[in-house]
């Protein structure tokens, strides 16, 4: 259908009918939509209504709070398909409506939350039989920890359970400001109290061999201009020491609000845990409120201490121990 939109507004004595352009230009991208927006009046004025809604939320209304962005140069807007939690590695990039008069909820796509442990009869294998708040579960695990312990899809509890509460979505009120120098960054839009959860790192879950596939992807397009991806490699060490659990999670092209937060060589004001849902096969990359935070501040968190290549990227963190390029190392 996008395809015929910009196949139609080749013409310009005949354009599209606006009742179907606010349903068919929301699932187009910022190229296809700049194309469409000069081939008549029309077109132009829903294009700028699209672009207008598209920057006043990121989250595409999958979060409790919308996400604005605010930007006074162009683009007005980083476009990305939007997924609020962990999603399976997806070789094609799909389509996903944004920007439309009402909200457009494509099929759900498969989360890493979905995917359990089960046994032979195919049941969720871990979870508690609690009904009510949890208040004593053994699930609940998450205070001084840097791995925590939540409900999950075993658990007999439902959503509003307090074990949850990293389940949630986004969980206060964020904004996407452009940096000069940095680019886009990630600023609370309110006050947040020290220890309260902020939101998780949600992309596409990758195996390692792709991983390494999309890095080196990355890198040719940074040599070529101006370009940062966002694929976060987390290692978690076993109790035995003679292994680690690697997380490959890839926010660049699929991902939520965390994929905006900048590096900082002081650690920033957020710190990370990975998080564990009873019955879940993967643990997710949740970040808490190191500090008490006041709306406007930037989230900032450090991506490792690690520089192997000596012509890094340049860092901008403005911190008293800036390091003056941004971590790097092998994926």
């Amino acid at each position: 259908m996008a395809q015929q939109v910009l196949r139609k507004a080749h013409n310009p004595n005949d354009c599209f009918p606006i009742e179907c352009a606010e349903l068919v230009l929301p699932w187009l991208t910022p190229p296809e939509l700049a194309n469409v927006s000069m081939t008549c009046k029309s077109l132009r004025q829903v294009s700028h209504s699209i672009t207008l809604r598209r920057s006043s939320d990121a989250s595409r209304s999958f979060e409790n709070f919308p996400v604005p962005f605010l930007n006074t140069t162009y683009p007005p807007y980083a476009h990305f398909i939007y997924t609020p939690s962990l999603l399976l590695s997806s070789q094609h990039l799909p389509r996903q409506p944004w920007g439309g008069r009402s909200v457009i909820s494509p099929a759900p796509a498969l989360s890493a939350e979905s995917v359990s442990l089960v046994d032979e009869s195919g049941r969720v294998v871990s979870g508690c039989d609690c009904r009510d708040a949890c208040s004593d579960c053994p699930c609940s695990c998450l205070d001084g920890l840097d791995v925590g312990r939540e409900c999950g899809p075993g658990c007999r509890c439902g959503p509003e359970c307090g074990s949850r509460s990293s389940q949630k979505g986004v969980a206060v009120r964020v904004k996407i400001v452009r940096d000069g120098r940095k680019g886009w960054a990630l600023c609370a839009d309110q006050f947040i109290r020290k220890g309260q959860f902020v939101f998780e790192y949600a992309g596409e879950l990758l195996t390692t061999k792709e991983a390494q596939k999309r890095q080196q992807y990355y890198d040719e397009l940074a040599l070529h201009g101006r370009f940062s991806s966002a694929l976060l490699v987390i290692r978690e060490h076993l109790p035995s020491g003679n292994a680690c659990l690697r997380l490959n999670i890839d926010a660049t092209r699929i991902g939520n609000v965390a994929r905006f937060v900048n590096h900082s060589c002081d650690g920033g004001n957020l710190s990370t845990k990975l998080v564990r849902s009873s019955g879940a096969l993967f643990p997710r990359l949740c970040f808490f409120a190191l500090e008490d935070i006041p709306e406007d501040e930037e989230f900032s968190f450090s991506y490792g201490e690690i520089r192997k290549r000596s012509n890094g990227l340049p860092c901008f963190c403005n911190s008293p121990s800036c390091f003056g390029t941004l971590p790097s190392e092998d994926t």
